[in-house]
């Protein structure tokens, strides 16, 4: 394939995620349909299955989009600030922002998202490159910061920051507040919260309860 070719193919492949993305965001996610998308797209719908196999793939595809724009986002503040404060409550906050575009659909979306068994997940295997991509921004998050951990707890905690994330996107979903306010007082809460224990971590009576913790994560992950 020719460079021309392939990127003329990369045009299409944006565009019709873009389209997606914009009728997600009009219509909600379940009455949007793969003909609508190649229809509002200007392309046909064995093209608009050539690229996205599925509504599910789009969805996939927008984990990907809305994790690199995390990615770049967070870089500034990955750069500068060392306190694990600012630099937790930076990622989180950061990712209010670049999903903010997203908010009007995301109820009627994550009701799918929610069933164990869809693919769309974020704790399912179709979901695994996205979510390994967010655990090692919370990696960063700890190996640049100023905290200073056990060596197994060190290795856990990037997923189970994650996890928090997960806990902060759930309520965002249900956010109404004017500017998703609450989202962003509930993160400027609960990070000092997470920091404080976290330091608790390194008193010798508290080390112990630490390492029964990382014990029981590890036996009960698949």
């Amino acid at each position: 394939m020719t460079d021309s070719a392939t990127a003329k193919g990369e045009q299409t492949r944006e565009l019709i995620l873009s389209t997606a993305l914009r009728l997600f965001r009009e219509q909600g996610y379940g009455k949007t349909t793969m003909r609508a998308i190649a229809n509002e797209a200007g392309v046909s719908v064995g093209n608009a299955y050539y690229y996205y196999g599925s509504k599910d793939h789009l969805m996939q595809a927008y984990y990907d989009l809305l994790q690199d724009q995390h990615r770049e986002a967070v870089e500034p503040i990955l750069a500068t600030e060392k306190a694990f404060v600012p630099r937790m409550t930076g990622v989180l906050r950061t990712w209010l922002d670049v999903s903010a575009p997203y908010h009007e659909f995301a109820g009627t979306f994550f009701k799918t998202a929610a069933d164990p068994r869809s693919p769309l997940s974020p704790f399912s295997e179709e979901s695994r490159p996205a979510r390994d991509a967010s655990v090692e921004i919370f990696r960063r998050v700890i190996d640049g910061s100023d905290l200073k951990l056990a060596a197994d707890l060190k290795t856990e905690l990037p997923e189970l920051l994650w996890l928090l994330q997960m806990g902060v996107v759930l309520f965002w979903v249900h956010d109404q507040s004017e500017d998703v306010r609450r989202s962003r007082a509930l993160i400027d809460r609960a990070v000092p919260l997470v920091d404080r224990l976290l330091r608790l971590t390194r008193i010798p009576g508290v080390r112990g309860v630490t390492t029964d913790i990382v014990t029981l994560i590890n036996s009960i992950k698949p």
